[in-house]
């Protein structure tokens, strides 16, 4: 047999990888020199030269990994009923599907976000977007999908679209920008997406308003919803009795999207059988035990908004500084709380011990069936008649969970506070993890003092009135849910950084790490909120009421524990944080926070066993 050539070898590995992505062993992937597309399970992407060029390369994968993701996490026919039939809507609303499943894969794997970012350029250079002089140039359904990959994803948009975008980007902002906030809450969930993705258009003006199930069930009219649903609504309803309300109906919709979940509509490979479970029971009021399937009335609508979010950031530690300040940082942090490290490791050891116990086996014994049991071996010889002689393991009720500790990085906390925070959320990571806990690091603060490059543009702008936040936001990630701590550990050293501790928008911060927290595929999610106080930004504050951010970190945090399944917890340093959060605790002295964050963590746990 004839040697095979590293193009060919290339290809094979492509489709393997295509294949595994998308769950789907009959997918077939081959190169073209003309323009890459899918159909069905045939995927063609770009030929890379022979000698197999990086970007060349990187760009096959990216269209690769797209189509992969598209046929794993889009069901068309799903698609195809709810998308509008004006031609300018229908394409934005394509481009916002498309954006969701890419986003999917991005969030979830660094090395096909990359791809993806090589296929998302080759696009843009053929995109009329790249080449728009004008506002009217500007084609609307490539801009909402750059602004929907931004919103889902965090990552900037490439230079080449950026801007034609800029043209368009505060119009859009400005009608629709709430709808776009909230895509992120359900991006696993493509029919509350498609719905969200529908009100977009609306608001964008490009199809007239529809109306929604609440209004229907206004007029009593049970019929008009299920038309909106499909059969399978009104199946369901007839089962559990006509809807009085518009609370009842909406509650309906969410448990016929866990049924159709559980039955593989979209994803529902990733989901456990217990939810499927749920599902099928079909009763009035149920909402699916799968959170990270919202149901359709977990949409935030807040008076809030940022001027620009052109500026924003979400980073990784280890891209703010190099790996050998990162070691230093971290070396200086082990140095600084060497006597505290002590005392906070034995109270991680006790809520490790909690957690074990929760999680450890039981066993039924004497039983007329089951495993032999070693203890009875003795009477097995004796009496090999007898019939209770063997024992039965029962399940651990321990659910699968996760827990994001947030942890605000304002200038207030410098010094022992934030060092306390560091290493406290160091040892937690790690106890968690040796329970099988997953735990996710995140900081909150700003890119600069007084507005920085928003507040620039604001004033370039004439100084528009109410403008909004002002503030270039920046999200910085230390530890990534499934990242182990070993990897993870000197990222949390740059807290210890000069000049990285600026200013605290605390409201957006919660919905991002709320939203990161939705998309993860863990049952129960738990959220830790380590403050030193309410929210500030000088530049916000000087041009709106002065409570505008404090008012938004209110409604973020009764939406959060009135309608999300996430479980929310605070802990202030210095700072009365319980007149914000219903669940919270107050220590004054940050060497408190170690045992404070323990035990807060171990009542949550004890409270679930």
């Amino acid at each position: 047999m004839a040697e095979q050539t590293p193009l060919e070898l290339f290809r094979q590995v492509l489709g393997g990888a295509a294949r595994a992505m998308a769950r789907e062993p009959e997918v077939e992937l081959s190169f073209t020199a003309d323009a890459p597309f899918a159909s069905g399970k045939a995927v063609k992407v770009p030929l890379p030269g022979r000698g197999l060029p990086a970007d060349q390369v990187a760009e096959a994968r990216g269209f690769a990994d797209g189509f992969a993701l598209r046929l794993r996490h889009h069901d068309a026919a799903l698609h195809a009923r709810n998308s509008p039939g004006d031609a300018i809507a229908r394409a934005v609303f394509d481009a916002a599907e498309q954006a969701r499943v890419e986003a999917i894969g991005t969030r979830a794997m660094a090395g096909v976000a990359d791809n993806l970012d090589h296929a998302l350029r080759l696009r843009l250079r053929s995109d009329p977007i790249a080449r728009a002089r004008t506002r009217e140039e500007v084609p609307l359904a490539s801009a909402v999908g750059l602004m929907v990959r931004e919103r889902l994803t965090g990552r900037e948009t490439p230079e080449t679209a950026e801007g034609g975008l800029a043209m368009v980007r505060e119009w859009i902002e400005d009608k629709a920008g709430a709808d776009l906030d909230a895509l992120g809450l359900v991006i696993d969930d493509q029919r509350a997406f498609a719905q969200l993705a529908t009100r977009l258009l609306e608001d964008l003006q490009l199809v007239e308003g529809e109306v929604q199930p609440e209004a229907q069930t206004d007029q009593g009219e049970e019929g008009e919803g299920d038309d909106q649903s499909g059969g399978e609504e009104g199946a369901e309803q007839d089962d559990s009795g006509s809807a009085e309300t518009g609370e009842v109906e909406v509650r309906s919709e969410s448990a016929e999207t866990a049924e159709n979940d559980a039955e593989g509509e979209q994803s529902g490979d990733e989901m456990s059988d217990d939810v499927g479970d749920m599902g099928d029971d079909g009763e009035e009021g149920m909402v699916p035990a799968r959170p990270n399937r919202p149901p359709a009335d977990m949409i935030p609508g807040f008076d809030y908004r940022p001027y620009t979010t052109r500026f924003d950031e979400v980073v990784s530690a280890t891209d703010l500084c190099d790996e050998e300040e990162l070691a230093r940082l971290r070396a200086y942090l082990d140095q600084q709380l060497v006597h505290l490290q002590g005392a906070v490791t034995k109270l991680a050891n006790r809520l490790q011990r909690r957690l074990m116990a929760q999680q450890s086996r039981s066993w039924d014994f004497d039983q007329e069936e089951g495993l032999l049991d070693a203890a009875r071996l003795a009477r097995v010889v004796v009496s090999p008649g007898h019939s209770l002689s063997y024992k039965i393991e029962r399940d651990t009720e321990f659910r699968d969970t996760v827990v994001t500790l947030l942890i605000d990085n304002s200038g207030s906390m410098r010094g022992r506070p934030i060092s306390i925070a560091a290493i406290s959320a160091d040892i937690l990571a790690r106890t968690l993890e040796r329970c099988g806990v997953k735990t996710e690091i995140l900081g909150f603060t700003t890119r600069a003092w007084k507005g920085g490059q928003s507040r620039e543009a604001w004033l370039q702008a004439g100084r528009p009135p109410a403008p909004g936040r002002l503030n270039d936001l920046r999200h910085i990630v230390y530890k990534q849910a499934d990242e182990p701590w070993r990897r993870a550990r000197r990222n949390l050293g740059l807290m210890m950084r000069e000049g990285l501790l600026k200013e605290n928008i605390d409201g957006e911060a919660l919905l991002w790490a709320h939203g990161r927290l939705i998309a993860r595929p863990e049952e129960r999610r738990i959220l830790m909120v380590i403050s030193d106080g309410a929210p500030v930004d000088d530049s916000t504050l000087s041009v709106n009421s002065g409570a505008y951010l404090e008012r938004h970190l209110r409604q973020v945090i009764g939406w959060i524990e009135g309608k999300s399944p996430v479980e929310l917890v605070a802990i202030g340093i210095g700072h009365d944080v319980t007149r914000y959060y219903a669940r919270a605790v107050t220590i004054m002295d940050a060497e408190q926070l170690g045992g404070t964050m323990v035990e807060q963590l171990a009542g949550l746990f004890d409270l679930d066993s």
